[in-house]
């Protein structure tokens, strides 16, 4: 997983704060699609794109954090 050390950290934090609460009003589409998702309504391709698209930055981040956690310990 070396492709991931290969992300700037700063643009990995920006891209999760604006594509995870995208758009900001009503409602963020991530909390949106949460809450379709634990509904069980989850079932439309497009939501499920959409609920990718969102979450992959937070998902990049976490795992990148993670990373730098366990290098910094080993």
């Amino acid at each position: 997983m070396a492709w991931i050390d290969s992300f700037p950290l700063v643009t990995l934090i920006i891209l999760a704060l604006l594509l995870g609460l995208a758009p900001f009003v009503p409602e963020p589409h991530l909390f949106e699609k949460a809450k379709m998702l634990m509904a069980g309504t989850l079932v439309r391709p497009l939501d499920i794109f959409d609920l990718i698209m969102h979450a992959s930055p937070i998902v990049l981040l976490v795992l990148k954090l993670g990373r730098m956690a366990f290098l910094k310990t080993a």
